[in-house]
Protein backbone atom coordinates (compact mmCIF):
# COMPACT_ATOMS: atom_id res chain seq x y z
CA UNK A 1 0.00 0.00 0.00
CA UNK A 2 1.41 3.33 -0.89
CA UNK A 3 2.16 6.23 2.04
CA UNK A 4 -0.49 8.27 0.88
CA UNK A 5 -2.93 5.30 1.60
CA UNK A 6 -1.21 4.34 4.93
CA UNK A 7 -1.64 8.02 5.95
CA UNK A 8 -5.73 7.83 4.66
CA UNK A 9 -6.29 4.96 6.98
CA UNK A 10 -4.24 4.86 9.82
CA UNK A 11 -4.60 6.41 13.20
CA UNK A 12 -4.14 9.85 12.60
CA UNK A 13 -8.01 9.83 10.38
CA UNK A 14 -9.37 7.49 12.85
CA UNK A 15 -8.55 7.90 16.20
CA UNK A 16 -11.07 4.98 16.91
CA UNK A 17 -9.84 2.32 14.56
CA UNK A 18 -9.11 -1.11 16.53
CA UNK A 19 -6.12 -3.58 14.62
CA UNK A 20 -7.16 -7.07 14.21
CA UNK A 21 -5.07 -8.09 17.79
CA UNK A 22 -7.15 -5.41 19.71
CA UNK A 23 -9.89 -6.25 17.95
CA UNK A 24 -9.24 -10.46 19.08
CA UNK A 25 -8.45 -8.63 22.77
CA UNK A 26 -11.57 -7.66 22.91
CA UNK A 27 -13.83 -10.38 21.70
CA UNK A 28 -11.37 -12.53 24.17
CA UNK A 29 -12.27 -9.81 27.06
CA UNK A 30 -15.95 -9.89 26.25
CA UNK A 31 -16.66 -13.80 26.08
CA UNK A 32 -14.07 -14.38 29.51
CA UNK A 33 -16.84 -12.19 30.95
CA UNK A 34 -19.61 -13.71 29.69
CA UNK A 35 -17.95 -17.14 29.41
CA UNK A 36 -15.99 -17.48 32.37
CA UNK A 37 -12.84 -19.97 31.98
CA UNK A 38 -14.46 -22.48 34.94
CA UNK A 39 -17.89 -22.11 33.34
CA UNK A 40 -19.59 -25.35 31.68
CA UNK A 41 -22.17 -25.47 29.45
CA UNK A 42 -24.32 -28.20 28.14
CA UNK A 43 -24.46 -28.57 24.20
CA UNK A 44 -26.80 -30.33 22.27
CA UNK A 45 -26.27 -30.63 18.25
CA UNK A 46 -26.50 -33.70 15.86
CA UNK A 47 -22.74 -34.64 14.78
CA UNK A 48 -21.35 -33.78 11.55
CA UNK A 49 -18.24 -35.20 11.40
CA UNK A 50 -16.00 -37.28 14.06
CA UNK A 51 -12.49 -37.98 13.88
CA UNK A 52 -9.46 -39.19 15.66
CA UNK A 53 -6.18 -38.19 15.71
CA UNK A 54 -3.62 -40.95 15.19
CA UNK A 55 -0.82 -39.26 15.91
CA UNK A 56 -1.76 -37.29 18.86
CA UNK A 57 -5.02 -39.45 19.88
CA UNK A 58 -7.43 -35.69 20.16
CA UNK A 59 -11.16 -36.41 18.97
CA UNK A 60 -12.12 -33.52 17.07
CA UNK A 61 -16.31 -33.79 16.58
CA UNK A 62 -18.39 -30.74 14.33
CA UNK A 63 -21.67 -30.32 15.26
CA UNK A 64 -24.75 -28.36 13.46
CA UNK A 65 -27.83 -27.83 15.03
CA UNK A 66 -30.29 -30.97 14.68
CA UNK A 67 -33.15 -28.97 13.91
CA UNK A 68 -31.64 -26.74 10.66
CA UNK A 69 -32.70 -29.81 8.50
CA UNK A 70 -31.32 -28.76 4.94
CA UNK A 71 -30.88 -25.32 5.39
CA UNK A 72 -27.07 -24.65 5.96
CA UNK A 73 -26.42 -23.53 9.59
CA UNK A 74 -23.51 -22.93 12.36
CA UNK A 75 -21.07 -25.48 12.65
CA UNK A 76 -19.34 -25.88 16.41
CA UNK A 77 -16.06 -27.45 16.47
CA UNK A 78 -15.69 -29.67 19.34
CA UNK A 79 -11.97 -30.35 20.51
CA UNK A 80 -11.59 -33.66 23.12
CA UNK A 81 -8.20 -33.62 24.38
CA UNK A 82 -6.04 -37.39 24.40
CA UNK A 83 -6.59 -37.56 28.31
CA UNK A 84 -10.21 -36.97 28.64
CA UNK A 85 -10.80 -38.73 24.68
CA UNK A 86 -9.61 -41.88 26.47
CA UNK A 87 -11.68 -41.73 29.72
CA UNK A 88 -14.77 -40.83 27.24
CA UNK A 89 -13.40 -43.60 25.09
CA UNK A 90 -13.77 -46.24 27.44
CA UNK A 91 -17.32 -45.01 28.64
CA UNK A 92 -18.82 -45.56 25.58
CA UNK A 93 -17.70 -48.61 24.43
CA UNK A 94 -19.07 -50.08 27.82
CA UNK A 95 -22.00 -48.40 27.23
CA UNK A 96 -22.21 -50.28 23.64
CA UNK A 97 -21.84 -46.47 21.94
CA UNK A 98 -20.01 -45.56 18.54
CA UNK A 99 -20.02 -41.90 17.65
CA UNK A 100 -21.34 -41.50 14.03
CA UNK A 101 -22.60 -39.26 11.76
CA UNK A 102 -26.26 -38.22 12.39
CA UNK A 103 -26.70 -39.08 15.97
CA UNK A 104 -27.51 -36.17 18.48
CA UNK A 105 -25.61 -35.83 21.34
CA UNK A 106 -25.70 -34.14 24.89
CA UNK A 107 -21.97 -32.51 25.35
CA UNK A 108 -20.61 -30.55 28.45
CA UNK A 109 -17.62 -28.12 28.17
CA UNK A 110 -16.20 -25.08 28.15
CA UNK A 111 -16.08 -22.18 25.05
CA UNK A 112 -12.66 -22.05 23.67
CA UNK A 113 -11.56 -18.76 21.48
CA UNK A 114 -8.90 -19.44 19.63
CA UNK A 115 -7.00 -15.97 18.61
CA UNK A 116 -4.23 -17.22 15.69
CA UNK A 117 -7.43 -18.00 13.64
CA UNK A 118 -10.01 -16.15 15.58
CA UNK A 119 -12.52 -19.02 15.81
CA UNK A 120 -15.01 -19.74 18.60
CA UNK A 121 -14.69 -23.65 19.84
CA UNK A 122 -15.61 -25.80 22.57
CA UNK A 123 -13.56 -28.24 24.75
CA UNK A 124 -15.32 -31.30 25.38
CA UNK A 125 -15.45 -32.85 28.94
CA UNK A 126 -18.24 -35.46 29.07
CA UNK A 127 -20.78 -36.30 27.26
CA UNK A 128 -24.19 -37.81 28.24
CA UNK A 129 -24.28 -41.62 27.92
CA UNK A 130 -27.90 -41.85 28.92
CA UNK A 131 -29.61 -39.57 26.58
CA UNK A 132 -27.48 -41.18 24.38
CA UNK A 133 -28.54 -44.56 24.83
CA UNK A 134 -32.15 -43.34 24.90
CA UNK A 135 -31.74 -41.96 21.51
CA UNK A 136 -30.23 -44.84 19.75
CA UNK A 137 -32.78 -47.11 21.30
CA UNK A 138 -35.46 -45.13 20.12
CA UNK A 139 -33.78 -44.99 16.48
CA UNK A 140 -33.48 -48.71 16.86
CA UNK A 141 -37.72 -49.33 17.37
CA UNK A 142 -38.03 -46.78 14.84
CA UNK A 143 -36.25 -48.90 12.60
CA UNK A 144 -38.12 -52.18 13.54
CA UNK A 145 -41.32 -50.32 13.00
CA UNK A 146 -39.97 -49.48 9.60
CA UNK A 147 -39.24 -52.55 8.65
CA UNK A 148 -42.70 -53.66 9.76
CA UNK A 149 -44.71 -51.57 8.12
CA UNK A 150 -43.06 -52.69 4.72
CA UNK A 151 -43.16 -56.07 5.36
CA UNK A 152 -39.49 -56.72 5.30
CA UNK A 153 -38.95 -57.65 9.04
CA UNK A 154 -40.01 -61.16 8.18
CA UNK A 155 -39.22 -61.57 4.40
CA UNK A 156 -35.88 -63.31 4.58
CA UNK A 157 -36.98 -65.51 7.71
CA UNK A 158 -39.44 -66.51 4.59
CA UNK A 159 -36.73 -68.42 2.88
CA UNK A 160 -36.06 -71.71 2.40
CA UNK A 161 -32.88 -72.93 3.06
CA UNK A 162 -31.65 -75.73 1.29
CA UNK A 163 -31.45 -79.47 3.06
CA UNK A 164 -28.01 -79.34 1.28
CA UNK A 165 -26.31 -75.56 2.67
CA UNK A 166 -23.06 -76.98 0.56
CA UNK A 167 -22.72 -73.96 -1.44
CA UNK A 168 -22.03 -70.69 1.32
CA UNK A 169 -21.40 -66.67 0.56
CA UNK A 170 -19.79 -65.09 3.71
CA UNK A 171 -19.60 -61.82 4.63
CA UNK A 172 -16.56 -61.50 7.36
CA UNK A 173 -13.25 -59.96 7.86
CA UNK A 174 -10.46 -62.33 6.66
CA UNK A 175 -8.27 -63.37 9.07
CA UNK A 176 -10.35 -62.33 11.91
CA UNK A 177 -11.50 -64.62 15.17
CA UNK A 178 -14.54 -64.93 13.75
CA UNK A 179 -13.23 -66.05 10.06
CA UNK A 180 -11.54 -68.79 11.60
CA UNK A 181 -14.29 -69.82 13.71
CA UNK A 182 -16.81 -70.31 10.64
CA UNK A 183 -14.60 -71.96 8.49
CA UNK A 184 -12.74 -74.12 10.95
CA UNK A 185 -16.45 -75.66 11.85
CA UNK A 186 -16.69 -76.18 7.96
CA UNK A 187 -13.30 -77.56 7.18
CA UNK A 188 -13.07 -79.70 9.83
CA UNK A 189 -16.77 -81.27 9.24
CA UNK A 190 -15.76 -83.41 6.17
CA UNK A 191 -18.17 -82.37 3.82
CA UNK A 192 -17.85 -80.39 0.47
CA UNK A 193 -18.57 -77.00 1.94
CA UNK A 194 -18.06 -73.92 -1.07
CA UNK A 195 -16.99 -70.76 0.57
CA UNK A 196 -17.61 -67.11 -1.69
CA UNK A 197 -16.09 -64.85 0.41
CA UNK A 198 -17.17 -60.96 0.63
CA UNK A 199 -14.50 -59.26 2.73
CA UNK A 200 -15.40 -56.18 4.53
CA UNK A 201 -14.68 -54.42 7.60
CA UNK A 202 -17.37 -55.37 10.42
CA UNK A 203 -16.90 -52.08 12.60
CA UNK A 204 -16.00 -48.54 12.73
CA UNK A 205 -17.53 -45.76 10.92
CA UNK A 206 -17.74 -47.16 7.43
CA UNK A 207 -18.91 -50.73 8.40
CA UNK A 208 -22.72 -50.22 7.61
CA UNK A 209 -22.11 -49.40 4.28
CA UNK A 210 -19.44 -52.12 3.45
CA UNK A 211 -21.07 -55.13 5.30
CA UNK A 212 -24.62 -53.74 3.45
CA UNK A 213 -22.42 -53.70 0.55
CA UNK A 214 -21.12 -56.90 0.51
CA UNK A 215 -24.44 -58.73 1.49
CA UNK A 216 -25.42 -57.28 -2.15
CA UNK A 217 -22.64 -58.45 -3.62
CA UNK A 218 -23.48 -61.83 -2.50
CA UNK A 219 -26.95 -61.45 -3.04
CA UNK A 220 -27.00 -61.03 -6.36
CA UNK A 221 -25.43 -63.81 -7.11
CA UNK A 222 -29.11 -65.46 -6.08
CA UNK A 223 -30.04 -68.81 -4.91
CA UNK A 224 -28.74 -70.60 -8.39
CA UNK A 225 -25.11 -70.08 -6.98
CA UNK A 226 -25.51 -69.30 -3.12
CA UNK A 227 -27.40 -71.69 -0.72
CA UNK A 228 -27.22 -68.98 1.99
CA UNK A 229 -25.35 -66.22 3.05
CA UNK A 230 -23.63 -65.81 6.26
CA UNK A 231 -22.60 -63.00 8.16
CA UNK A 232 -20.41 -63.35 11.06
CA UNK A 233 -18.07 -61.26 13.31
CA UNK A 234 -16.45 -61.96 16.52
CA UNK A 235 -17.12 -60.67 20.25
CA UNK A 236 -16.36 -57.68 20.84
CA UNK A 237 -17.84 -54.70 22.56
CA UNK A 238 -21.45 -53.01 22.25
CA UNK A 239 -19.94 -50.06 20.11
CA UNK A 240 -18.20 -52.57 18.02
CA UNK A 241 -21.42 -54.10 17.23
CA UNK A 242 -23.18 -50.89 16.72
CA UNK A 243 -23.00 -51.59 12.87
CA UNK A 244 -25.49 -54.61 13.42
CA UNK A 245 -28.11 -52.08 14.18
CA UNK A 246 -27.54 -50.03 11.66
CA UNK A 247 -30.42 -49.19 9.12
CA UNK A 248 -27.82 -50.37 5.58
CA UNK A 249 -27.26 -53.62 6.80
CA UNK A 250 -31.01 -54.45 8.30
CA UNK A 251 -31.94 -53.85 4.78
CA UNK A 252 -29.76 -55.31 2.78
CA UNK A 253 -30.53 -58.81 5.02
CA UNK A 254 -34.21 -58.25 4.25
CA UNK A 255 -34.42 -58.25 0.90
CA UNK A 256 -31.62 -60.72 0.22
CA UNK A 257 -32.84 -63.55 -2.40
CA UNK A 258 -30.86 -66.04 -0.49
CA UNK A 259 -31.52 -66.94 3.05
CA UNK A 260 -29.17 -65.08 5.23
CA UNK A 261 -27.66 -66.42 8.81
CA UNK A 262 -26.02 -64.03 11.21
CA UNK A 263 -23.33 -64.86 13.19
CA UNK A 264 -22.67 -62.20 15.71
CA UNK A 265 -20.37 -62.76 18.71
CA UNK A 266 -22.53 -60.66 21.28
CA UNK A 267 -23.60 -60.96 25.00
CA UNK A 268 -26.23 -58.30 25.13
CA UNK A 269 -29.37 -58.06 23.48
CA UNK A 270 -30.04 -59.66 19.50
CA UNK A 271 -28.73 -56.96 17.13
CA UNK A 272 -31.32 -55.94 14.48
CA UNK A 273 -29.39 -57.81 11.72
CA UNK A 274 -30.45 -60.92 14.08
CA UNK A 275 -34.02 -59.97 13.83
CA UNK A 276 -34.38 -59.76 10.19
CA UNK A 277 -31.93 -62.63 9.38
CA UNK A 278 -33.36 -66.01 8.24
CA UNK A 279 -31.63 -67.26 11.25
CA UNK A 280 -29.16 -65.63 14.18
CA UNK A 281 -26.74 -67.81 15.70
CA UNK A 282 -24.64 -66.40 18.71
CA UNK A 283 -21.69 -67.18 17.64
CA UNK A 284 -19.56 -67.52 14.40
CA UNK A 285 -18.94 -71.36 15.69
CA UNK A 286 -22.23 -71.83 16.36
CA UNK A 287 -23.54 -70.69 12.90
CA UNK A 288 -20.98 -72.99 11.28
CA UNK A 289 -21.72 -75.80 13.21
CA UNK A 290 -25.56 -75.39 12.79
CA UNK A 291 -24.69 -75.43 8.85
CA UNK A 292 -23.20 -78.69 9.26
CA UNK A 293 -25.68 -80.30 11.54
CA UNK A 294 -27.98 -79.51 9.01
CA UNK A 295 -25.98 -81.14 6.49
CA UNK A 296 -24.91 -83.98 8.86
CA UNK A 297 -28.67 -84.62 9.33
CA UNK A 298 -29.85 -85.14 5.77
CA UNK A 299 -26.81 -87.27 5.38
CA UNK A 300 -27.66 -89.43 7.93
CA UNK A 301 -31.26 -89.78 7.15
CA UNK A 302 -30.94 -89.61 2.81
CA UNK A 303 -27.51 -91.46 2.89
CA UNK A 304 -25.77 -93.34 5.87
CA UNK A 305 -29.30 -94.80 6.98
CA UNK A 306 -30.06 -95.95 3.52
CA UNK A 307 -26.65 -96.85 2.87
CA UNK A 308 -27.13 -99.25 6.43
CA UNK A 309 -30.18 -100.34 5.21
CA UNK A 310 -28.42 -101.61 1.88
CA UNK A 311 -25.25 -103.07 3.55
CA UNK A 312 -27.94 -104.85 5.71
CA UNK A 313 -29.99 -106.45 3.05
CA UNK A 314 -26.66 -107.19 0.79
CA UNK A 315 -25.71 -109.51 3.39
CA UNK A 316 -28.47 -111.22 3.79
CA UNK A 317 -28.63 -111.06 0.01
CA UNK A 318 -25.31 -112.90 0.11
CA UNK A 319 -25.63 -115.16 2.53
CA UNK A 320 -29.10 -116.68 1.06
CA UNK A 321 -26.99 -116.74 -2.53
CA UNK A 322 -24.36 -118.47 -0.89
CA UNK A 323 -26.91 -121.22 0.33
CA UNK A 324 -28.11 -121.31 -3.08
CA UNK A 325 -25.01 -121.50 -4.36
CA UNK A 326 -23.59 -124.61 -1.92
CA UNK A 327 -27.33 -126.26 -2.98
CA UNK A 328 -26.85 -125.64 -6.87
CA UNK A 329 -22.93 -126.80 -6.55
CA UNK A 330 -24.00 -130.08 -4.96
CA UNK A 331 -26.66 -130.95 -7.64
CA UNK A 332 -24.12 -129.63 -10.17
CA UNK A 333 -21.64 -132.27 -9.05
CA UNK A 334 -24.06 -135.13 -8.99
CA UNK A 335 -25.72 -134.44 -12.08
CA UNK A 336 -22.05 -133.60 -13.59
CA UNK A 337 -20.91 -137.70 -12.37
CA UNK A 338 -24.22 -139.11 -14.17
CA UNK A 339 -23.06 -137.55 -17.42
CA UNK A 340 -19.73 -138.52 -17.05
CA UNK A 341 -20.52 -142.02 -16.43
CA UNK A 342 -23.38 -141.90 -19.68
CA UNK A 343 -20.81 -140.05 -22.00
CA UNK A 344 -18.04 -143.07 -20.96
CA UNK A 345 -20.48 -145.22 -21.40
CA UNK A 346 -21.36 -144.30 -24.93
CA UNK A 347 -17.46 -143.29 -25.72
CA UNK A 348 -16.87 -147.11 -24.72
CA UNK A 349 -19.45 -148.12 -26.94
CA UNK A 350 -18.31 -146.02 -30.10
CA UNK A 351 -15.14 -146.78 -29.79
CA UNK A 352 -15.71 -150.80 -30.14
CA UNK A 353 -18.12 -149.64 -32.97
CA UNK A 354 -15.29 -147.96 -34.88
CA UNK A 355 -13.17 -150.57 -34.21
CA UNK A 356 -14.77 -152.74 -36.13
CA UNK A 357 -15.94 -150.75 -38.59
CA UNK A 358 -12.53 -148.71 -39.74
CA UNK A 359 -11.05 -151.57 -41.51
CA UNK A 360 -14.02 -151.89 -44.03
CA UNK A 361 -14.30 -148.11 -44.46
CA UNK A 362 -10.66 -147.62 -45.15
CA UNK A 363 -10.87 -150.65 -47.57
CA UNK A 364 -13.76 -149.18 -49.47
CA UNK A 365 -11.88 -145.64 -49.56
CA UNK A 366 -8.22 -147.50 -51.12
CA UNK A 367 -10.86 -148.56 -53.54
CA UNK A 368 -12.64 -145.57 -54.50
CA UNK A 369 -8.79 -143.55 -54.56
CA UNK A 370 -7.45 -146.15 -56.94
CA UNK A 371 -10.63 -145.78 -59.37
CA UNK A 372 -10.27 -142.49 -59.54
CA UNK A 373 -6.64 -142.02 -60.28
CA UNK A 374 -7.09 -143.96 -63.48
CA UNK A 375 -9.85 -141.43 -64.37
CA UNK A 376 -7.34 -138.19 -63.78
CA UNK A 377 -4.74 -139.20 -66.30
CA UNK A 378 -7.04 -139.33 -69.03
CA UNK A 379 -8.70 -136.03 -68.27
CA UNK A 380 -5.39 -133.87 -67.68
CA UNK A 381 -4.43 -135.21 -70.93
CA UNK A 382 -7.68 -133.75 -72.73
CA UNK A 383 -7.85 -130.75 -71.37
CA UNK A 384 -4.22 -129.49 -71.91
CA UNK A 385 -4.84 -130.78 -75.61
CA UNK A 386 -8.10 -128.28 -75.22
CA UNK A 387 -5.60 -125.26 -73.74
CA UNK A 388 -2.94 -126.22 -76.56
CA UNK A 389 -5.85 -125.58 -79.40
CA UNK A 390 -6.77 -122.06 -77.57
CA UNK A 391 -3.62 -121.35 -77.45
CA UNK A 392 -2.71 -121.57 -80.82
CA UNK A 393 -5.97 -119.69 -82.03
CA UNK A 394 -4.92 -116.48 -79.81
CA UNK A 395 -1.23 -116.81 -81.19
CA UNK A 396 -3.07 -116.11 -85.02
CA UNK A 397 -5.50 -113.61 -83.83
CA UNK A 398 -2.77 -111.95 -82.51
CA UNK A 399 0.08 -112.06 -85.53
CA UNK A 400 -3.15 -110.55 -87.87
CA UNK A 401 -2.75 -107.39 -85.74
CA UNK A 402 1.37 -107.16 -85.83
CA UNK A 403 2.43 -103.82 -86.79
CA UNK A 404 5.50 -105.67 -88.80
CA UNK A 405 2.62 -107.41 -91.06
CA UNK A 406 0.85 -104.15 -91.39
CA UNK A 407 3.10 -102.38 -92.77
CA UNK A 408 4.42 -105.45 -95.35
CA UNK A 409 0.74 -104.84 -96.86
CA UNK A 410 1.31 -101.74 -97.79
CA UNK A 411 0.27 -99.33 -94.90
CA UNK A 412 2.41 -96.68 -92.50
CA UNK A 413 2.98 -95.67 -89.45
CA UNK A 414 3.03 -91.25 -88.40
CA UNK A 415 4.95 -90.17 -85.13
CA UNK A 416 5.44 -86.95 -83.79
CA UNK A 417 8.31 -85.90 -82.07
CA UNK A 418 7.90 -87.39 -78.83
CA UNK A 419 7.29 -91.01 -81.13
CA UNK A 420 3.86 -90.93 -80.57
CA UNK A 421 1.42 -92.37 -82.88
CA UNK A 422 -0.64 -89.98 -85.09
CA UNK A 423 -3.97 -90.68 -85.09
CA UNK A 424 -5.66 -87.31 -86.70
CA UNK A 425 -4.80 -85.18 -88.63
CA UNK A 426 -6.20 -82.18 -86.32
CA UNK A 427 -3.60 -83.56 -83.83
CA UNK A 428 -0.64 -81.93 -85.90
CA UNK A 429 0.36 -78.30 -85.55
CA UNK A 430 1.97 -76.66 -88.59
CA UNK A 431 5.77 -76.83 -88.69
CA UNK A 432 5.84 -79.80 -86.48
CA UNK A 433 8.14 -82.90 -87.42
CA UNK A 434 6.89 -86.06 -88.22
CA UNK A 435 8.24 -89.37 -88.80
CA UNK A 436 6.63 -91.96 -91.40
CA UNK A 437 7.68 -95.58 -91.12
CA UNK A 438 7.16 -98.18 -93.83
CA UNK A 439 7.81 -101.74 -94.06
CA UNK A 440 11.30 -100.85 -95.48
CA UNK A 441 12.06 -98.22 -93.42
CA UNK A 442 11.49 -94.18 -92.63
CA UNK A 443 11.05 -91.09 -93.59
CA UNK A 444 11.20 -87.49 -92.07
CA UNK A 445 8.93 -84.45 -92.58
CA UNK A 446 7.65 -81.40 -91.20
CA UNK A 447 3.89 -80.51 -92.03
CA UNK A 448 3.21 -77.51 -94.02
CA UNK A 449 -0.51 -77.22 -93.81
CA UNK A 450 -2.96 -79.10 -92.04
CA UNK A 451 -6.71 -79.26 -93.01
CA UNK A 452 -9.45 -80.57 -91.07
CA UNK A 453 -12.79 -81.01 -91.95
CA UNK A 454 -16.04 -79.96 -90.50
CA UNK A 455 -16.58 -80.94 -87.47
CA UNK A 456 -12.98 -82.19 -87.06
CA UNK A 457 -13.73 -85.66 -87.90
CA UNK A 458 -11.83 -85.76 -91.52
CA UNK A 459 -8.85 -84.13 -92.58
CA UNK A 460 -5.61 -83.77 -94.47
CA UNK A 461 -2.05 -82.51 -94.48
CA UNK A 462 0.19 -81.63 -96.69
CA UNK A 463 4.59 -82.25 -95.80
CA UNK A 464 7.95 -81.26 -97.30
CA UNK A 465 11.02 -83.85 -96.53
CA UNK A 466 13.02 -83.45 -93.74
CA UNK A 467 16.01 -81.43 -94.64
CA UNK A 468 17.68 -83.92 -92.01
CA UNK A 469 17.52 -87.63 -91.69
CA UNK A 470 14.56 -88.76 -89.03
CA UNK A 471 15.18 -91.93 -87.40
CA UNK A 472 12.34 -93.93 -86.03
Amino acid sequence: MARGQQDLFGAAGHPDALSIAALYDEVEAVLGRAFPAKRTLWVRGEIQKVEQHPGSGHCYIDLVDPDSGRRPGAVLHVKCWQSTWARLRRTLEHAGVALQRGMVVLMRGTLDFYKPKGEIGFVLSEIDVTALLGGLALRRAELLRALDAEGLRTRNRALGVPDVPLRVGLVASPGSEGYRDFVGQLARSGFAFSVTVAATSVQGVGAPGAISRAIGRLASLGPARLDVVVVVRGGGSKGDLAAFDAEPVARAIATSSVPVWTGIGHTGDEAVADVVANRACSTPTECGRELVQRVRTWWERRVAHAAGVVARRSGESVSSALRDHARTRAQLCTTARLLLDRQRDHLTRRGHEIGREAPRLVDGARRTLVARGAKVGPLALAGIGRAEDRIVAWRRLVSAYDVERQLERGYTLTLDEDRRVVRHAAAVRPGERLVTRFADGTVGSVADEVLVGPGGNVGSMRTRRAPEHLEA
